[in-house]
């Protein structure tokens, strides 16, 4: 049975007739703290997620994970219409230095048509977006154009370390045709975008100890062990002067890009020079020879932070301890355990006396291009914004996607609604107001798109 159709011009009219209220009502999510790391606000965000589901017209329930729960809301569409999982998240991560903050973080604040706070971008904004275009369909057209199943994750900002078992446990209720989310940036080039998969992410620290306690360098330089300098050579082995990562076997099962892929990647509009300038750069990372896109989908090395713990004061000692914060983005085929064993091999040939411990980690997750209902959701964007949506073979950040891209063989879609200098993560996190209420019109186009198959 075909699905009805849905006048998308409409909800871009319910949009604008409810902006203040719709602004309002992310207004208040922001101010509902829900730090999964710290537990911070927690109690009160997930009742509090379940309220704003059964606003927008969808039955609701709280499922247990083992750790923070799953939000999971239903609505039905017409007999016989696609089944579309909406994949979100609640929590989000610490506020970090309130000085840097120019407002509460948890107050939300609007100047300059941007609305910031905590969460505004990643992922309250995004998933609230979502939400309203349910809500506008009920309101507009009496239910969504197909089935619709909102699955708002508690822990993505942990690493979301229950998800996989708990969706698997649910696989009956999540027997569904194909899976969307809305997180992180639209493309630099600030064009609609739609990501047809996500990087993975192993995040560890490495430790090294001298000394009980600073040394005086003029007393002991050339005596005792220096954790810095070990730390330093130790890095030196495992990435080399011309970018290549330089851990064995970090990279096994690495699947390259398809030929369709490539040609996504490579009719992605850039300007590595202006984008390098807005970040107040002026070089890119070194080797490899690509162009920034397909730099973007490939596996990554990075140091977060070296520190030798000493409260930023420099004296002239042989430190006791360094310690190295690092993570790995992962590309399509890699898995965390074949890099986690990679790294731990590494260490312990190269400095076995250094600690090593893991932090969080999220499989890669891969949609081709001819996956079912990737021509629909692109139609969907496309329609809703009247310019052609980009497809993203793999968005640089990690989601825990592969939950269901690999759990429950849904082929996943993102559908970004931020803006690309939205500070996710960072202090003074944003979200553009004009985009949020696009949002709205462009998550209802994309169920209609996907509706009318």
């Amino acid at each position: 049975m075909k699905s009805m159709g849905v006048d998308v011009d409409s909800v871009r009219e319910y949009a604008r007739r409810h902006r203040l209220r719709h602004e309002q009502e992310l207004a208040d999510w922001i101010a509902v703290p829900s730090v999964s790391a710290t537990g911070e606000g927690m109690e009160r965000a997930t009742p509090y997620a379940r309220e704003l589901l059964e606003r927008s017209g969808l039955s609701s329930r709280v499922v247990e994970t083992g750790g923070w729960p799953l939000v999971v809301g239903h609505a039905a569409g017409p007999v016989g219409s696609p089944h579309v999982v909406i994949y979100g998240h609640y929590d989000v991560q610490p506020a970090g230095p309130l000085e840097e903050w120019h407002s509460p973080p948890f107050e939300a604040s609007v100047r300059a048509g941007r609305m910031y706070g905590r969460g505004t971008g990643d992922n309250k904004g995004q998933h609230l977006a979502q939400l309203l275009a349910l809500r506008a369909l009920r309101d507009i057209h009496g239910g969504p154009p197909c089935s619709v199943t909102v699955v708002l994750d508690g822990e993505e900002e942990i690493g979301s370390p229950h998800l996989t078992g708990t969706l698997a446990a649910m696989r009956e209720d999540l027997a569904a045709d194909l899976a969307v989310w809305s997180d992180g940036p639209v493309h630099d080039s600030y064009e609609p975008t739609v990501a047809l998969g996500v990087r993975g992410v192993v995040a560890f620290e490495i430790t090294v100890r001298g000394a009980k306690s600073p040394l005086h360098s003029g007393n002991w330089g050339n005596v005792a062990p220096n954790p810095a300098w070990e730390l330093i050579w130790l890095l030196s082995t495992m990435r080399g002067p011309d970018g290549q990562v330089t851990i064995d076997g970090h990279d096994a099962g690495v699947t390259p890009l398809t030929d369709a892929e490539l040609d996504a990647v490579r009719a992605l509009p850039i300007d590595p020079a202006a984008m390098l300038a807005e970040a107040g750069l002026d070089r890119m990372d070194t080797g490899r020879g690509r162009d920034v896109n397909e730099r973007l989908a490939l596996p990554t090395f990075s140091i977060n932070s070296l520190t030798c713990m000493d409260n930023d004061e420099h004296r002239t000692v042989v430190p006791s301890v360094a310690v190295a914060r690092c993570d790995m983005r992962l590309a399509g085929g890699q898995r965390t355990e074949t890099v986690i064993d990679a790294v731990r091999a590494h260490i312990g040939k190269h400095l076995p006396h250094a600690e090593l411990r893991f932090g969080a980690t999220m499989e890669a997750s891969r949609t081709l291009p001819d996956a079912p209902y990737a021509d629909l959701v692109l139609r969907g964007v496309t329609e809703a914004h009247g310019k052609q949506a980009l497809a993203v073979p793999a968005m640089g950040g990690s989601l825990p996607i592969a939950a269901l891209t690999d759990g429950l063989a849904l082929p996943c879609y993102g559908i970004a609604l931020a803006n690309v200098d939205e500070r996710n993560h960072a202090p003074n996190e944003n979200l553009e107001l004009h985009r949020f209420h696009q949002g709205i019109v462009t998550a209802a186009s994309v169920l209609s798109s996907i509706g009318r198959r």
